[in-house]
């Protein structure tokens, strides 16, 4: 059974999307996994479809109704997928949570817009909250479609050299390493030699290294969790000369 994606939103016509380019595009015409996209609006109350109403409390903006928001994630087969609702105040997405998605059934996202969601159908449909930033967006679109991709070059056969997906950012608890190609040298910068010298353990020691020096000057919070989980690891390994 393949990878299945729902996403209830207001802007069907933002589906696929950058989801339908790449590899991510290409496993999806091929059948590795699937996506469907609701519109909330076609369950939206009286003539002119409504979605929203007036904060209770008073206050700026607009918030989603409950009974509408409901009956478009009750119209969706949940098939043991999670229900996910795309929210800044939500938990940080990660890879280690990315990684369980992928190895799920699929998932059910529900896009918000204007001020929120009624906290009522959070609870009452046993929502996650997933955030992908500290930052607010229009609209959960961008960041449904960011989720679905981490979780869609997980799957097996998308990516085409399934080592390369082991020796990414976050998958050992580090940054990734800098990378380099030809030319050999490009605006008076070279390639560091240890990368052209031929000698793989030294080139591996090399990548270890930066790896966890970018990880402790970039992401202090990553480098001390990964020196938490693995202490007898968390020394930068030297290159030999």
């Amino acid at each position: 059974m393949s990878f299945r994606a729902t996403c209830l939103t207001l802007f069907p016509e933002a589906f696929p999307g950058v989801l339908g380019v790449s590899i991510v595009g290409n496993a999806l015409r091929q059948g590795i996994w699937e996506l469907d996209a609701v519109d909330i609006r076609t369950f939206g109350l009286g003539r002119h479809r409504t979605v929203d109403d007036t904060p209770s409390g008073g206050g700026a903006g607009m918030v989603m109704r409950a009974d509408v928001a409901a009956a478009a994630i009750d119209s969706v087969e949940q098939a043991g997928r999670p229900r996910i609702y795309l929210s800044p105040r939500g938990r940080p997405l990660d890879q280690k949570r990315v990684r369980e998605l992928a190895a799920g059934p699929g998932v059910i996202l529900l896009c918000g817009r204007f001020e929120g969601l009624d906290e009522r159908v959070i609870e009452a449909r046993g929502l996650e909250e997933v955030s992908v930033g500290d930052f607010v967006l229009a609209g959960g679109e961008v960041a449904a479609q960011a989720l679905l991709e981490a979780c869609v070059r997980l799957l097996p056969g998308v990516a085409g050299n399934a080592e390369s997906l082991a020796d990414e950012s976050f998958e050992a608890g580090l940054l990734e390493h800098p990378h380099y190609t030809r030319p050999q040298v490009w605006d008076e910068r070279e390639i560091p030699a240890v990368l052209t010298s031929g000698d793989h353990a030294k080139v591996a020691a090399w990548r270890r290294n930066q790896a966890e020096e970018l990880t402790k000057a970039r992401r202090p919070d990553l480098y001390a969790a990964f020196r938490e989980a693995s202490p007898q690891q968390g020394k930068a390994a030297k290159p030999r000369d």
